[in-house]
């Protein structure tokens, strides 16, 4: 894993953080054949930049959180496409959230990835991942759980190379990726991490709309160095 920078700081949005993240991706030089996945919906406006940079292919591989129920924002596993599904060890333990309700929300939240799934690929064909480096991009990893279902994807996928990149990560999130991706690139790990929205000034929410367009823009390659994306669609989400 690349050590993250020393000064830890908040990023104007997905777009500025996408553009220091492709500045350090660029100087790790992912193994070619590469193909940048972002992880929808926050992480694809990051990945463009980095796709951008590195001059490289973008789609997105589906991942959902698995959120605990009545405070939908705690992770307690994730699925991702490949049928895949991640859950949380303490899940149980913790939260109370035994196997029958697990697979229940489970469910649930695989409607939502295959409605994603049909939204943003448009009917192409499964992800040809096979002898490739696939680099995995989030906003930000708070328990790594979505991260490590997108690992999994990817590798079950063929990818011969994994790289897991994020411009904030917390420490937890961190150590548990670091045993299955190949490598890791966080530009921030900071000592406590409540939220990934706290490290950004601009955590807009980024709506299907500003994914289609982003994935648009790049796989018809109509988008140069210099251009600057609408605000309304890089801004954050």
């Amino acid at each position: 894993m690349r050590p993250p920078r020393p000064t830890l700081h908040q990023f104007a949005n997905r777009r500025a953080a996408g553009m220091e993240l492709a500045r350090a991706l660029v100087r790790v030089k992912p193994a070619q054949p590469l193909l940048v996945l972002g992880l929808p919906r926050g992480g694809v406006p990051v990945a463009f930049e980095v796709a951008r940079s590195l001059r490289a292919p973008i789609d997105v591989l589906t991942v959902r959180k698995i959120g605990m129920p009545g405070q939908a924002e705690l992770a307690i596993g994730a699925i991702a496409s490949g049928d895949i599904v991640v859950r949380e060890p303490s899940a149980e333990l913790h939260f109370g959230v035994d196997q029958a309700t697990f697979a229940e929300l489970t469910a649930r939240e695989r409607t939502e990835l295959e409605r994603r799934e049909r939204l943003y690929r448009h009917g192409l064909p499964p992800l040809e991942l096979s002898g490739k480096t696939a680099v995995l991009v989030d906003d930000g990893l708070a328990t790594g759980a979505t991260m490590l279902a997108a690992i999994r994807s990817a590798r079950k996928a063929g990818a011969h190379s994994v790289l897991a990149a994020a411009p904030v990560a917390s420490r937890e999130a961190a150590a548990l990726l670091s045993r299955e991706a190949d490598e890791m690139v966080l530009l921030q790990i900071p000592p406590h991490l409540t939220s990934i929205g706290e490290w950004y000034v601009d955590f807009s929410q980024v709506e299907d709309e500003d994914v289609q367009a982003l994935l648009a823009r790049a796989r018809h390659r109509n988008v140069p160095e210099q251009e600057a994306v609408s605000p309304a669609t890089l801004r954050g989400g």
